[in-house]
């Protein structure tokens, strides 16, 4: 056979095996129905261009390293101790100062499964039985600590900690899917966000890749015990924190990459608008005592990442492809983890860029706790927390 024809036939059969993934290497093997749909990005043009020359991020003191697994969320109790955070194999754990201590758990089942593994994600197969708190904040009038679970809601401890109560978990008959973060305000009623309905959190690169919008900001009423649906339709919902004055609260859109902000009083109550355009994809939102917003971002936007939000058929094609997920993931962060975070003014100016493009230090940020000059920064993605002085 000539060189030619061998080169057909070689280029048939990969085309073949592209087509039929026989071993199920594809990022969406295992979800049969999977279908992409276009994510509403803002133009390019409108995408915030100021970085940190300096690598600030950098400088930032790694804490605690493999001692806390997947740190999403920090909080501080109402008398200002901690740190608290929820870990991946279902627990909140307390620093006391000397050492990490149980605190709460939202998972009744803490079986052999929820035992030490040694990495985050390690725990993804069993999070839906060990639980994976995410979004965490105390009530200050109470001392109670509330919990956005992933896969079992909206959740209550008490100031002693334990095994933690449900609130709700679902709402308008569409139970809770990916329960992310949470705030609340001076009357007790909690706003937190469910990121889908069709995705749980164990597949949140799915999620990512799809870009459906079953996303959801909810509201909890702790008088009535109801559930009820603020904004819907929206592309991977996630941070959400009140404003200082408490006259509304912002919300990040993670697939869009913007931060929203919800009215809660005034002539606008009840209207969502757009707050600003992200550099990023954005993880939680928190707001400091200046009543400004620190949002941590996984990654800056790249062209890839961009006009494949824009292309849904040509991201489903690539998806089908026997390429496994993590190198899908790769392509969407520009080939490497880098943190980012930033700070926006309560008028949505940018404020301040901290980053570590390189990722040497901080690799990846899923929250900023702004305490006495420091920034607490925690990750879902990583064994650690770090923490980058002001001043």
């Amino acid at each position: 056979m000539k060189p030619a024809g061998i080169f057909a036939g070689i280029c048939l059969l990969l085309a073949v095996y592209c087509a039929v993934d026989p071993l199920n290497h594809s990022a969406v093997s295992e979800f049969p129905d999977f279908e992409t749909f276009k994510v509403e990005m803002p133009a390019w043009s409108e995408i915030p261009v100021e970085r940190d020359r300096e690598n600030l991020l950098q400088k930032s003191e790694i804490k605690f390293l493999n001692q806390v697994q997947g740190p999403e969320s920090v909080a501080f109790d109402p008398a200002g101790r901690g740190p608290y955070t929820g870990v991946a194999d279902g627990r909140i754990v307390f620093w006391d100062g000397e050492k990490w201590t149980d605190f709460a758990y939202t998972s009744a089942n803490r079986s052999g499964l929820c035992d030490r593994k040694p990495s985050p994600v390690s725990y993804l197969k069993n999070e839906h039985i060990c639980g994976r708190p995410l979004g965490l904040r105390f009530d200050k009038r109470t001392g109670d600590l509330y919990i956005a679970d992933a896969y079992f809601g909206l959740m209550k401890v008490g100031p002693e900690g334990g095994l933690a109560t449900s609130l709700t978990t679902q709402a308008e008959g569409v139970p809770l899917g990916f329960t992310n973060d949470l705030d609340i305000d001076a009357k007790g009623n909690v706003y937190f966000t469910d990121s889908s309905s069709n995705y749980q959190r164990r597949n949140f690169m799915q999620l990512l890749f799809s870009g459906e919008d079953s996303g959801r900001v909810l509201k909890y009423d702790p008088n009535t015990k109801e559930t009820t649906v603020l904004v819907r339709n929206l592309q991977f919902p996630n941070g959400v924190s009140l404003s200082k004055d408490g006259s509304f609260f912002v919300f990040c859109e993670g697939s869009i990459g913007r931060l929203s902000k919800y009215w809660l009083k005034g002539e606008k109550a009840g209207i969502s608008e757009v707050m600003a355009v992200l550099p990023g994809y954005p993880d939680n939102v928190r707001t400091n005592e200046q009543g400004e917003f620190w949002v941590a971002i996984h990654c800056r936007r790249t062209l890839y990442s961009h006009l494949s939000g824009l292309c849904p058929k040509v991201r489903k094609f690539l998806l089908k492809l026997p390429i496994p997920a993590k190198f899908h993931f790769l392509m969407q962060t520009g080939g490497r983890a880098h943190g980012i975070i930033v700070k926006y003014s309560p008028e949505g100016k940018l404020v301040t860029v901290l980053e570590d493009r390189q990722g040497k230090v901080v690799k990846a940020v899923s929250e900023v706790e702004e305490k006495d000059d420091e920034l607490w920064m925690g990750s879902v993605l990583m064994p650690f927390l770090a923490v980058y002085k002001l001043n």
